[in-house]
């Protein structure tokens, strides 16, 4: 009996000493297994770097009268992200705007263009809302029925008319705008609106940027301070031919419509339409201006009186500031590039080469790689198109001379070139010799993250 019960035991013992090496090695096997696969989401939310061009952080703009900002997430496109922002101006302010010259213009866009044109009462207020995520473009007769759903919720819960309201939507294109889900949002935005909610409004509005962009200036009016205060989104999809990318500039000033309209047409040239990323021109983009007339300045009623001329440079500089970050912001871009011609036969020409320059992705890789090859910037001149001759053209990088009279200068140095090229921040000159005309364009290089932002967006 004693025998039995000995074996018994043994047998016992054996049993749990095999299933205690079974447990140790699933124990094991458990470890050494992969983490689970991050959604796409995450993916990207993880991958997303600050440009290294950012600057070191977001202006303390100053709050403008007459304007208030709130921002939600309505889950436009992603659960959690904060997509929609809305902005609410002033009875009597004045209203101004450019948009893309897309054919394939969003509904949002030709919904703006089409309000501008209204002559509004003066005692009616304004509200612009804005999402992120998709861009309701290419979306048929329901883009301009999502645009009337959620600018009619703003007109309303505003108490304010609808063709007051104006919208811009950005992102994908070519999928039905999910209007309920900011229509839901619209309430809880009004009751949070505040003149402080600008940095959240700029937040609020970015697509693949890695960074809120913003940007003020103050300027002296006739009896007062006028302040101006703008928030851009832009890092792809960037080319010429007004707007491309978001852009809202708040300012106090009295200004008219028509003069605002005027001050802003004329500055659009020099400053965001003559920025490139990729050369696509997006087909959902605007510029809005509103001016509130809350400063204690008179009102600015002649163009030509020093205080008009300082409030155009005040403006001017706001979007040139927000024009740059947006290059700065470019998908993948770690160099900020000038693009400076001089002396060409007409502005025409010296547009042409500045933005065939700027646009070639030969040039642009170049500069990614930091290679000095000057030859490039020789190619880009001969396709635009423009006017140039071999003999007298001269290409220079920063405030050096690398090639002029149809051949490399004798003193050229590659390993001086090379070590320019290196540089954050760089200005290719292109001196063409043949007239007065001179244009400047930025952009950025073009390294491989650009493919990887652009290959998975609808992801």
């Amino acid at each position: 009996m004693a025998k039995k019960k000995s074996k018994d035991t043994k047998e016992l013992k054996a049993k749990v000493k095999k299933l205690r090496a079974k447990v140790k090695a699933l124990k094991s096997d458990l470890s050494a297994a992969p983490a689970p696969a991050a959604s796409a989401a995450q993916t990207k939310a993880k991958s997303v770097t600050i440009s290294p061009l950012a600057p070191a952080k977001f202006p303390d703009l100053p709050e403008i009268a007459g304007v208030e900002f709130a921002s939600a997430a309505a889950g436009v496109k992603y659960a959690g992200r904060t997509d929609v922002m809305l902005a609410r101006v002033a009875p009597g302010s004045s209203i101004a705007g450019v948009f893309t010259t897309s054919s394939t213009r969003a509904a949002c866009v030709l919904d703006c263009q089409e309000k501008l044109a209204m002559r509004a009462p003066a005692e009616t207020g304004a509200a612009i809302i804005v999402n992120s995520g998709n861009a309701n473009a290419f979306t048929g007769k329901s883009g301009q029925e999502s645009v009337d759903k959620v600018t009619g919720a703003v007109a309303q819960a505003l108490d304010m008319p609808i063709s007051r309201v104006f919208s811009s939507s950005t992102g994908v294109i070519g999928e039905p705008l999910p209007h309920d889900k900011i229509v839901a949002v619209i309430d809880g935005l009004t009751q949070r609106l505040s003149p402080a909610g600008i940095e959240d409004a700029a937040r609020a509005i970015m697509t693949t940027d890695t960074y809120p962009k913003g940007a003020f200036a103050e300027v002296q009016g006739e009896g007062g301070t006028i302040k101006i205060a703008g928030i851009a989104k832009g890092s792809g999809m960037i080319a010429p031919n007004m707007a491309t990318m978001l852009v809202y500039i708040f300012t106090d000033a009295k200004i008219t419509p028509a003069r605002l309209q005027k001050m802003l047409s004329r500055q659009v040239g020099d400053t965001f339409n003559a920025i490139t990323v990729d050369s696509d021109t997006s087909t959902s983009d605007a510029l809005i201006v509103a001016a509130t007339g809350k400063s204690d300045a008179a009102e600015i009623a002649d163009l030509r009186s020093e205080p008009a001329k300082a409030f155009e440079a005040g403006l001017r500089e706001v979007m040139m500031d927000l024009a740059h970050q947006v290059v700065k912001d470019g998908e993948g871009a770690t160099k900020f590039v000038e693009i400076r011609v001089t002396r060409a036969r007409s502005n025409e020409d010296a547009h042409k080469i500045a933005m065939s320059i700027a646009n070639s992705p030969l040039v642009k890789t170049a500069i990614a790689g930091e290679d000095a090859n000057w030859g490039r910037v020789v190619a880009a001149v001969g396709k635009s198109g423009a006017e140039a001759d071999r003999d007298k053209l001269k290409i220079s990088f920063g405030d050096m001379v690398v090639a002029e009279k149809g051949w490399r200068v004798p003193d050229y140095s590659e390993e001086a070139a090379s070590a320019y090229m290196k540089n954050d921040e760089l200005v290719i000159g292109v001196d063409l010799g043949l007239g007065r005309a001179s244009k400047s364009v930025w952009t950025c290089d073009l390294t491989h993250r650009y493919i990887d932002i652009n290959a998975d967006y609808r992801s």
